[in-house]
C-alpha cells in the first residue's frame, strides 16, 4: 500500500507510528495522524502546532521518565534498533489477507496497527485522486475531515481551526450545485 504515497505522505505515517510506540500505544490512532500532519502542517493559511494538538490529546511526546520507572531505557533500545527506525524506506503498510480490515504499519520500531479510524483516513486518502497519483500530506488531511466525529475534527475545533475553510483550501468540498 506504501508504494503510493509520497516520501511526504510516508514520512507522515512513520512518525504517527513513531508518537504512538513512544507514548506506549499499541496501535496507531487519527491523533497520532493530526500530531504528525501538525509537525509539517501541509495547508498554507492555517496554523496548527503540534504542541496545542498535544496539549488537546492529553498526552507527552516522550515518556522517557515513566520507562525508566519500569526499568527500560528508551535511548538504549533506540541504538540498538539496526536500521534507522524513522526512515520511510524501512517502513511497510500492508493490509492483512485473512484479515481484510486490518492495516497493519511494519518497521524497525514494530508492527502496529491501525485503528479503524486510522484505516479510513488512509483508504479515504488512497481513493481521493485513484489511480496514476500518489497520495500527499494533504489527501492524509482530507482523509482526517471525512469523518467528522472522529477525534481529530474534534481537536481542529477546539483549536479554532474553521474546518469549512480548511476543507474549501484542500478542495474537498463539492462545488453546491
Amino acid at each position: 500500500m506504501f508504494h503510493v504515497f509520497t516520501q511526504e505522505a510516508r514520512r507522515v505515517m512513520v512518525r504517527a507510528a513513531l508518537l504512538a510506540l513512544d507514548n506506549g500505544r499499541a496501535t496507531l490512532d487519527e491523533d497520532m495522524l493530526l500530531l504528525a500532519l501538525a509537525e509539517s502542517w501541509p495547508v498554507e493559511g492555517v496554523t496548527v502546532t503540534p504542541e496545542a494538538v498535544l496539549a488537546e490529546i492529553g498526552t507527552s511526546p516522550d515518556d522517557r521518565e515513566l520507562l525508566a520507572t519500569l526499568g527500560i531505557d528508551l535511548d538504549e533500545i533506540r541504538r540498538r534498533v539496526l536500521r534507522r527506525r524513522d526512515d520511510p524506506a524501512a517502513w511497510r503498510l500492508r493490509r492483512s489477507r485473512v484479515r481484510p480490515l486490518r492495516v497493519v504499519l511494519t518497521g524497525p520500531a514494530g508492527d502496529l496497527p491501525l485503528t479503524g479510524r486510522a484505516r479510513k483516513v488512509v483508504e479515504v486518502a488512497m481513493h481521493w485522486h485513484g489511480s496514476g497519483t500518489a497520495v500527499t500530506e494533504e489527501d492524509l488531511l482530507r482523509g482526517l475531515l471525512a469523518d467528522g466525529s472522529n477525534a481529530s475534527v474534534a481537536i481542529l475545533r477546539r483549536l479554532g481551526v474553521d474546518l469549512c475553510d480548511l476543507a474549501a483550501r484542500l478542495r474537498f468540498l463539492r462545488p453546491s450545485a
